[in-house]
């Protein structure tokens, strides 16, 4: 597996690293099997957040099985105050089964007043520096999905990594990772399929790592496959042949950039309604030809598209600011309703 430096940490990471978002969905047993799948793949990174779930605590039965000798632990809290983050840090700890957490990380910061709290006397990023002076981790990053804010962060001084979405169909940061990688500063991506999006999976993330400025990425993986598969990426690295590059472009380019990344970061809806999973079934109806299992699969939800009253608590949380009531208008017409 190729490595590269994570910027001032001086970590030297694999270069396709575990995203630990999917993994809250499977058991025990089959967390350990990933995890020391992952460790006999090459990849010594992985990401997970206080946000998912049960990821930190599965992902601390892996490490415990395969060592702790064997990873960089990255976490993260989208917990914002002083008092707050400080609890955070001991409840990953204890979930990871650690005594230190390699990288942690402010989780989300989507706004300019969010952005402020964290940075103030009270805010999260004051927990991070004391733990940080105990030992308890080692570096501090920050994500988020807004480039402004990031382009702000990284001029402080304060941060050792940033994390932000990258792939063929945002590119939106291709500069703050060139203004990154100058200031030393390591850069992780998450969503390189845009959220599953994405199919052509393998020329993704090629495509990724063929920038200069990125240190690793991290798909989201909970089958053993999906391991194998990605890993082999940062083993046999190669740029892509114009050939493969129109391939992904024209996938990207029938994307657009309105549709659901499924970070489920609008849940929990009040009318029971999993909204990435509407979007996901209308995705295999218009791109993929599978209309009519789209459509069975669609009617045997127990919360519909059609059951959303518009009350609109979804739309601030979504970091992409996609204007979900109304996408949800449209699955409700293409996968046709009773």
């Amino acid at each position: 597996m190729h490595k590269r430096r994570l910027g001032k940490t001086n970590f030297e990471v694999s270069i396709i690293g575990f995203g630990g978002i999917p993994i809250q969905k499977v058991s025990k047993e089959e967390a350990i099997e990933l995890i020391m799948t992952a460790n006999k793949q090459g990849i010594n990174f992985i990401d997970t957040a206080r946000g998912y779930g049960k990821s930190e605590e599965l992902i601390g039965y892996g490490i415990e099985k395969c060592g702790r000798d064997k990873f960089i632990i990255a976490t993260k809290s989208p917990v914002r105050d002083y008092e707050g983050m400080k609890k955070e840090i001991e409840t990953s700890l204890k979930a990871l089964r650690t005594d230190f957490i390699d990288l942690y990380q402010l989780h989300l910061v989507r706004t300019e007043e969010q952005y402020k709290m964290v940075m103030s006397e009270n805010g999260a990023l004051r927990a991070l520096k004391e733990a940080k002076s105990k030992g308890l981790i080692k570096e501090i990053g920050i994500t988020s999905h807004d480039v402004s804010i990031l382009e702000k962060a990284i001029e402080t001084g304060e941060f050792a990594t940033i994390q932000f979405p990258y792939s063929p169909v945002e590119r939106q940061g291709e500069k703050l990772f060139e203004r990154a990688n100058k200031l030393d500063i390591g850069v992780i991506i998450m969503k390189p399929v845009a959220g599953g999006a994405i199919k052509n999976v393998t020329l993704s993330l090629r495509f990724i790592i063929e920038n200069p400025n990125i240190s690793v990425v991290i798909p989201g993986m909970d089958k053993i496959n999906q391991v194998i598969e990605n890993s082999s990426v940062g083993k046999d690295v190669k740029p892509l042949t114009d050939e493969e590059r129109t391939v992904l472009m024209k996938e990207a380019e029938e994307l657009g950039s309105k549709f659901c990344r499924r970070c489920g970061y609008c849940a929990p809806c009040p009318q029971g309604i999993d909204i990435p999973t509407q979007f996901v079934l209308e995705g295999y109806y218009l791109r993929y030809d599978l209309k009519d299992w789209a459509k069975e699969r669609y009617q045997k939800l127990q919360h519909k598209a059609s059951d959303c009253i518009e009350c609109g608590q979804c739309e601030p949380k979504c970091p992409y600011n996609l204007p979900i009531r109304q996408m949800l208008k449209r699955v409700s017409k293409n996968l046709g309703d009773d």
